[in-house]
């Protein structure tokens, strides 16, 4: 039995939180609250007008992009001086924020809404054993590993697995069941099939555009269906979920959701599909869609 594709998107919206928000917005930047940084960065989506313009001249760090291209470029810092690295706490996950050349800040606030859902899944399932891929610096996987998962977090970068060891010493979740992996997600996924691997949960947040430990390529058009039906095929009988995640400009949470249905064709259960978005505080906030999700699960 096919699962049961959901006929209307979702929105979901991230609000703040005690380490984070999003302040106000406008004129193709986004000002934010990091801890106790506030940092402007480019969003070419917020075409409005943004309520308070001179606090964007008050941030203590500002990305400038590099030409047209948004992700590239420089953090411009105020009075106080270079920022590098400084603490963040999520419900029972606490990590580093890092000024990145790329404009990140060392993970995705917005993907507070899917940390939500997956730790009230988890919680229900017996120790399930959860596969975290392009797991950056392990947020998803502390947050997994807090629920009670036994975790698997695989990562192509180095420095990034790095990051998320040190993430778990912080958060006090060093002697959790967690293998920390650097491999080429379709490498790994692959070996995982052939050795007769199962888990009962997969998060699946791949990049446009990257590049494996030796080399390898990822582009996103290209390789997701494959890898997707790898995934897939790594479910147990009683899996719980699949949590497919991109960014990327030409693509949709309905596209996404029909390449889960494509996958998940025998499995039965229910996929949900949308967009993941960051939102302001008080009655006329405004939400900025980053990123496009579909998800299957069990139930």
């Amino acid at each position: 039995m096919p699962p049961v594709l959901s006929s209307l998107p979702e929105t979901l919206v991230t609000r703040g939180w005690s380490d984070y928000a999003l302040l106000d917005s406008g004129d193709g930047r986004k000002l934010e609250r990091y801890g106790r940084h506030t940092v402007v960065r480019p969003e070419p989506q917020c075409f409005w007008k943004p309520r308070d313009p001179a606090a964007f001249t008050r941030a203590n760090a500002v990305f400038d992009p590099q030409q047209e291209e948004e992700d590239a470029g420089r953090w411009r810092f105020d009075e106080q001086g270079t920022i590098d690295a400084f603490p963040l706490i999520w419900r029972d996950v606490r990590f580093v924020g890092r000024f990145t050349p790329f404009r990140h800040l060392a993970f995705f606030p917005e993907q507070a809404a899917n940390w939500e859902w997956l730790e009230a899944r988890i919680r229900n399932l017996q120790r399930p054993k959860v596969l975290n891929l392009f797991g950056y610096t392990g947020v998803a996987s502390l947050a997994a590993a807090a629920a009670g998962a036994e975790v698997t977090h695989v990562d192509a970068s180095k420095k990034s697995v790095a990051w998320a060891r040190e993430n778990a010493e912080l958060s006090g979740l060093s002697d959790r069941p967690i293998r920390w992996i650097v491999d080429d997600a379709r490498k790994y996924v692959a070996r995982e099939v052939r050795r007769g691997a199962k888990y009962q949960g997969i998060i699946l947040d791949p990049p446009k555009y990257g590049r494996g430990p030796t080399g390898e390529v990822w582009r996103l058009f290209e390789d997701m269906p494959g890898l997707l039906a790898d995934c897939a095929a790594l479910l147990a009988d009683d899996a719980d979920f699949l949590v497919l995640n991109a960014y990327a400009a030409r693509i949709s949470g309905l596209s996404l959701a029909h390449q889960m249905k494509e996958a998940t064709a025998d499995r039965g259960g229910r996929i949900d599909w949308g967009e993941l978005a960051l939102s302001e505080e008080g009655p006329d906030a405004r939400a900025i869609g980053l990123s496009f999700f579909a998800r299957w699960s069990a139930s």
